[in-house]
C-alpha cells in the first residue's frame, strides 16, 4: 500500500485517487504542521480578545450575532458538529468520503484555517486506519461548504456518529477509535467550523468522475469503431486532413483512436472502392469524433476548475497569510457545481449516441444485411432486441440527469444564506450518469462483437478482435440462440469497469489517447 503525504501544496490527482480508490495511508508533511501551528496561534491570540469574531467568538449563519463567553466556546464547537451532522438517505460511497477527508486534511494542512496540529492528524489517522465515516446522500446545498456530509466525518473525529471500519464492518465511532489506538479529539476554538466549511464531496467527487470518464472515452471509441465495422461502415471520414478542418483537440483525439483502432480491418477494406453502393454513414457513425471529441473538450476545461479547487484553501473564516482572520465567500461551489452539470451533459450525449448506433444493428433496414435483431432465428429468438430496451432505459435517465443542478437555488438560515450552488446535488447525479454510460457502452460493445462475428468470412481488425476475445473470455457466447442476457450484459459492465477491456485492445493498437 502506498502512502500520500499531504503538505502545504496541493493533493494532485493521482495521490487523491490512490487515497480513496486504493486505500493509501496518509502523513502530515513537517512543514504544514509548522504552517498548522503558526495560524493556531493567531486563533488563540482572538479568542482572549474581547471583541467578537466569526467562528472563533459567536454563533454561526444566522446566528453569528451571538458573542459566545469562553466557558461555552467547547460546547458551541461541539454542538456545531452535532446539530449540522444533519445527514438523510442512502450512504455514500467509501470512495467518495475519503476523498472528501482527504482534501480537508488539505485545506487544513495550508495553515490557512486555524486549528490544532491535532485535529488535522485525526484525519490522517482515520484514512490510514481505513476508518470510514457514514455519510449520507442528502444534506449538502454546495454552500458554506458540503455541511452535512463534512460534519458526519467531523462527528466521528470526536468519538460520536458512526463509521465502517477497515473491513465495511458499521459500528460506532468511539468502538472503531478504540480498536484503532486512536483517541476522540476535543474540539477548541473554531475547529468545527474548519472542519466543515470546504467544496470537498463535490470537488472529489468531480475528480473521480474524470478519472471515470477519461478511460469512458477510450471505450466509447472502441465501440464507435466496433460498430462501423459490424454496419460495413467507411473510416475515410476519420481521415487526420478531414479532422484537421475544425481543430478541436478532443475531435482529433477521438478520430485518432478511430483510425488506430481500425486499422488492418479485413471488414472495413472488403467493401471499399467503386463497387460499395454505400455514399455516406448515419451520423451516429460518422460524426463519432465530433461527440466524443466535444465530451473531451469539456472534461478538458473540468479538469481545468479541478486543479484550481484543488490549490484553494477553502474555509470561512479564513486565516491570511498576513495573520488577519477574515470572513469570505471561497466557500460558494458555483465553479465546481457547473463543471458537474457540464459533465453530465456530455456523459448523457455520449450515452445516446452509442444508443443509436446500438439500434443501427438491430434493424435488418439500417444494418446492411445482418439478421434482424442479430437473432438466431428471428421470431423464435429475439436476439438483442431487449438490450437495446435497456439502453433506451438508462439514456433516458441520463438526459433528465443531464438537467442542471446549479440553476436552482433555495434560500436556507434564516436568509442569511440566500443563493446557494447545488453543488454537491450535481455531484452526485453525476456519479449516476457516468454508471449509466458505462452500461450504455457495455452493451453496444457486446451487440457489436456479436454483428462483428455474423460477418462470416471478414477479419476484424487486430484491435477489435482482441475486444471480442476478451468478451468471450470472460465467459460471454458469440452469436447463437436465446441465452440469459443479462449475466453477458453484467460481465461487459464489469470489464469495462476493471480496466481490463481496455488494456486487451491497448496491448494489441498501443495506448489510445
Amino acid at each position: 500500500m502506498t502512502e500520500v503525504t499531504v503538505g502545504i501544496g496541493p493533493v494532485s490527482f493521482e495521490e487523491l485517487l490512490a487515497v480513496a480508490r486504493e486505500g493509501a495511508t496518509v502523513k502530515i508533511s513537517e512543514e504544514a504542521l509548522a504552517a498548522i501551528a503558526d495560524s493556531r496561534q493567531r486563533i488563540e491570540e482572538l479568542a482572549e480578545n474581547p471583541k467578537p469574531v466569526y467562528g472563533v467568538s459567536t454563533g454561526f449563519g444566522a446566528l453569528a450575532t451571538r458573542h459566545i463567553p469562553q466557558e461555552l466556546r467547547k460546547q458551541l464547537q461541539r454542538s456545531l458538529i452535532r446539530s449540522h451532522a444533519a445527514g438523510s438517505g442512502p450512504e455514500v460511497e467509501r470512495e467518495v468520503i475519503r476523498a472528501l477527508m482527504l482534501l480537508r486534511l488539505s485545506t487544513l494542512a495550508t495553515g490557512r484555517t486555524g486549528v490544532r496540529a491535532e485535529t488535522a492528524q485525526a484525519y490522517a489517522d482515520f484514512l490510514s486506519a481505513g476508518i470510514t465515516p457514514v455519510v449520507h446522500e442528502y444534506g449538502s446545498l454546495g454552500c458554506s461548504g458540503d455541511l452535512a456530509p463534512l460534519a458526519h466525518c467531523a462527528l466521528a473525529i470526536i468519538g460520536e456518529g458512526v463509521v465502517r471500519d477497515s473491513s465495511g464492518e458499521y459500528m460506532p465511532a468511539a468502538q472503531a477509535l478504540e480498536a484503532a489506538g486512536l483517541k476522540p479529539v476535543e474540539l477548541a476554538e473554531k475547529e468545527g467550523l474548519a472542519l466543515i466549511n470546504g467544496t470537498d464531496g463535490m470537488l472529489g467527487q468531480l475528480v473521480l468522475a474524470l478519472d471515470d470518464l477519461r478511460q469512458l472515452f477510450k471505450l466509447a471509441d472502441l465501440a464507435t469503431a466496433m460498430s462501423v465495422e459490424g454496419q460495413l461502415g467507411t473510416d475515410r471520414v476519420f481521415a487526420q486532413d478531414l479532422q484537421e478542418l475544425r481543430p478541436h483537440p478532443g475531435q482529433a483525439s477521438s478520430a485518432a483512436n478511430l483510425r488506430t483502432l481500425l486499422a488492418d480491418s479485413g471488414i472495413v477494406k472488403s467493401h471499399q472502392g467503386e463497387h460499395c453502393a454505400f455514399v455516406q454513414d448515419a451520423y451516429s457513425l460518422r460524426c463519432s469524433p465530433q461527440v466524443a471529441g466535444a465530451a473531451r473538450d469539456t472534461a478538458d476545461h473540468a479538469q481545468l476548475v479541478a486543479e484550481r479547487e484543488l490549490r484553494a484553501a477553502v474555509d470561512n473564516p479564513v486565516v491570511t497569510p498576513d495573520g488577519r482572520v477574515e470572513s469570505n465567500g471561497n466557500f460558494h461551489g458555483a465553479p465546481v457545481a457547473y463543471v458537474l452539470d457540464f459533465l453530465a451533459i456530455a456523459a448523457a450525449d455520449l450515452a445516446s449516441i452509442s444508443e443509436r448506433r446500438t439500434d443501427r444493428f438491430l434493424d435488418a433496414a439500417r444494418s446492411r444485411g445482418l439478421p434482424p435483431f442479430l437473432a438466431d432465428d428471428a421470431g423464435v429468438d429475439s436476439g438483442h432486441m431487449i438490450a437495446q430496451y435497456t439502453q433506451a432505459a438508462i439514456v433516458s435517465e441520463l438526459k433528465r440527469l443531464a438537467a442542471p443542478a446549479s440553476v436552482d437555488s433555495i434560500p436556507s438560515s434564516a436568509m442569511q444564506e440566500d443563493h446557494v450552488s447545488m453543488g454537491w446535488s450535481a455531484a452526485r447525479k453525476l456519479r449516476k450518469s457516468v454508471d449509466g454510460l458505462r452500461r450504455v457502452l457495455a452493451i453496444e460493445i457486446l451487440t457489436a462483437a456479436r454483428g462483428i462475428e455474423l460477418r462470416e468470412g471478414l477479419d476484424a481488425a487486430p484491435a477489435t478482435a482482441a475486444a471480442i476475445e476478451a468478451i468471450r473470455a470472460a465467459g460471454v457466447q458469440g452469436p447463437g440462440t436465446d441465452r440469459f442476457l443479462a449475466p453477458e450484459i453484467e460481465a461487459v459492465v464489469q470489464l469495462l469497469e476493471t480496466g481490463d477491456l481496455l488494456a486487451a485492445v491497448e496491448k494489441v493498437a498501443g495506448k489510445l489517447a
